[in-house]
């Protein structure tokens, strides 16, 4: 490779590298697996050692990945919390024990640990207390999650015992148990919403939510694994783990003290078959020199420590054969590619079926029908293609076309700019987006109608119902002669579509099913705008001055009420009986002093807590926003606001209020 070769591929790796830095440390919903992600990384690296000429400060090899979200206050880390070095290959690990002794030469022990596939987090203690939790963020500066983390009932706020530090972090991984990740799952999945890829999505996902009740019903735990700070019990990390145990920590039990690197490998080699037997997930092991006076020796790398490494395990993989590949459309149109496969045994189960996400995916791994494929289950909901074998491949195979029409109902597919999927447009005759619907206005967290997707589908094809507002006129003698019911059965569907009509708007509003409206979100909404005309008539202004509401939930919103159809069905949906208007409990407005002017708050406060200075805002009539845009009015300024956001502040121009400042306009 030549130097213009050589630039070109750096800079294509790290565009690459930096966008799935993104999707998996700020969307927390990563579209490659470990192992292509660290073999992109191990690529980049090597080249930029071959070609130092091209080397950046700001290389994604350079720096530790970023979770930080600008919903939450920063704070810096007292000590960086910096990365590992990782690596799938025994040789690289032997070559790390061999830099070591070098390095030391003398007598020294390892730590082996668990690596737990959750999402990274910074304990501190200040008097035995606990004081503040910090994501990893950037490694210099995370995100203060502390009402969230304080959820976590696993995490002591207060410890016991004696030689606790005035002053010291516990440094851990907030996971989410198999059990919990499940009942998540399956309640997003009778509320229609998007599941879960894997728990540490979910975890990371939870982490960040605005809502630290909506955390703590989603049951996350936590692994503490290390102790950093001044004057601690011992200069030994395993030792110090012991002693934070007898203190109240969740210390994990699955470590070994190991003098050799054998010894080391003995670890590895009964972890990686003993995996699976864990309520939760690892994805390998960390190997520590114990001493802490030999790691201060060691140092560390602008990244890394130089006396700990990750020994990543594999994520489940086989090779089958690739039969074909089939569409299925969502009730929202949108159209997914799945490959059916030559059955074959993945992480103890058979698998037929496989996603191939979207068009660009396939185009990107060049599958092919009759190909033989890679799959991987690395916690996914169903496994994912991730390659090709074309040593494998017959000579007579055809790329793949993806389908211009939908499978369904022949209309013409459409692919939205900036989105991944294509979709189909036509809502009111496609099947499977009818019914889907349907489904999803009748689930647990909507209509709660007590009925299945087979009464739906059984009712659809009979042609009772081809809207949700077709419930509503169902009668009981049409149900009682379908197959598999009768006189009673009937009534109790009838009874069970007459009580639906008295749940709540926010109710009502989700069931729709407006794009990217959660149940959550509906609450959020209706609160907003408390009757459904309101909501119909809000602008992109209206909308994203709302808490959690950004561009794309409000175009969405915009874009469904803009369908004549979606009005003429709510319009039926209200003659029938249904809630459009919420019964509020809210204070009335003290009074109209703010006149509609959108706020946002940022950072910590010596008087009030953001919750009440959002409270004051809309009592004396204006608008919260979590986000600054053009269309912010005041930037709400308490300590240790981020340095991005007040850089867009200045830029745009927008007045900045102390605390006492915002007293001050409350008095006049």
């Amino acid at each position: 490779m030549d130097k213009t070769q050589a630039k070109k591929r750096i800079n294509l790796l790290r565009t690459k590298i930096e966008k799935h830095n993104y999707n998996y440390y700020v969307r927390a919903s990563p579209t490659i697996s470990d192992f292509e992600y660290d073999h992109m990384m191990k690529e980049l690296t090597g080249l930029e050692e071959q070609f130092p000429e091209f080397s950046d400060i700001n290389s994604p090899t350079q720096r530790v990945g970023d979770d930080r979200n600008e919903e939450f206050e920063k704070q810096y880390h007292r000590y960086p919390m910096l990365s590992l070095g990782n690596t799938y290959s025994l040789q690289e690990l032997k070559d790390f024990d061999t830099r070591i002794r070098k390095a030391i030469n003398d007598n020294f022990e390892y730590v082996c640990e668990l690596k737990y596939d959750g999402t990274s987090i910074s304990l501190g203690y200040i008097n035995g207390e606990l004081s503040y939790a910090v994501t990893r963020g950037d490694g210099e500066q995370g995100d203060v999650v502390t009402k969230n983390v304080k959820t976590v009932r696993s995490i002591p706020l207060k410890l016991q015992g004696t030689d606790i530090p005035e002053r010291f972090e516990m440094r851990g991984e907030i996971f989410m148990p198999h059990g919990a990740f499940e009942e998540l799952n399956e309640i997003r999945r009778r509320n229609g919403e998007a599941l879960f890829a894997n728990p540490r999505n979910a975890a990371a996902g939870t982490l960040k939510l605005q809502n630290p009740s909506q955390v703590a019903k989603r049951k996350l735990d936590c692994f503490l694994y290390y102790m950093v700070g001044e004057n601690l019990p011992t200069h030994y990390h395993y030792e110090n783990l012991q002693k934070a145990q007898e203190w109240g920590f969740k210390v994990p039990p699955y470590m070994r003290k190991c003098t050799n690197i054998d010894e080391v490998f003995k670890f590895i080699e009964e972890w990686d078959e003993e995996r699976f037997n864990l309520p939760f997930d690892i994805d390998g092991v960390v190997v520590k020199v114990n001493s802490l006076r030999l790691q201060d020796a060691l140092g560390t790398t602008a990244k890394s420590p130089r006396w700990a490494i990750s020994y990543k395990f594999k994520a489940e993989q086989a090779e089958t054969k690739l039969l074909s590949i089939t569409y299925q459309v969502g009730r929202t149109g949108a159209i997914t590619p799945v490959a059916n496969l030559s059955p074959v045994q993945l992480a103890g189960t058979k698998v037929k079926r496989a996603s191939l996400h979207n068009a660009d995916q396939i185009a990107l791994h060049d599958v092919r029908e009759g190909d033989y494929v890679y799959i991987e289950k690395g916690g996914e909901i169903i496994p994912k293609v991730i390659g090709v074998n074309t040593e494998k491949r017959p000579a007579n195979l055809k790329p793949v076309t993806f389908i211009t029409h939908c499978p369904e109902c022949g209309t013409k597919l459409i692919r939205k700019h900036g989105e991944a999927k294509h979709f189909c447009p036509n809502e009111t005759g496609c099947p499977p987006q009818i019914k889907g619907r349907i489904e999803h206005f009748v689930s647990r967290n909507a209509m709660n109608i007590e009925t299945g997707k087979a009464t739906v589908d059984l009712l659809f094809r009979h042609g009772l119902i081809k809207q949700p507002a077709d419930l509503y006129e169902l009668k009981k003698e049409d149900i009682a002669r379908l197959e598999g019911y009768g006189e009673k059965s009937a009534r109790n569907l009838i009874n069970s579509i007459e009580a639906s009509k008295k749940r709540p708007y926010d109710r009502v509003l989700y069931a729709l099913g407006i794009r990217f409206i959660g149940s959550a979100v509906a609450k959020t909404i209706a609160e907003a705008f408390p009757a459904i005309d309101k909501l119909m008539n809000a602008n992109m202004q209206d909308l994203t001055a709302i808490n959690e509401i950004g561009e794309k939930i409000a175009h969405s919103i915009i874009e469904y009420f803009s369908d004549e159809n979606h009005i003429k069905h709510i319009e039926r949906l209200r003659k029938h009986g249904l809630q459009f208007r919420l019964e509020s409990t809210k204070k009335e407005t003290t009074s109209n002093k703010l006149n509609g002017a959108t706020f946002v708050i940022s950072g910590t406060f010596r008087d009030y807590s953001r919750d009440e200075l959002k409270e004051m805002i809309s009592q004396y009539g204006g608008k919260n926003t979590s986000s600054v845009s053009k269309n912010t009015d005041y930037f709400l300024a308490g300590e240790k606001v981020g340095p991005k956001k007040m850089e867009k502040v200045r830029n745009l121009n927008i007045p900045v209020l102390s605390e006492k400042d915002f007293e001050e306009m409350l008095k006049k």
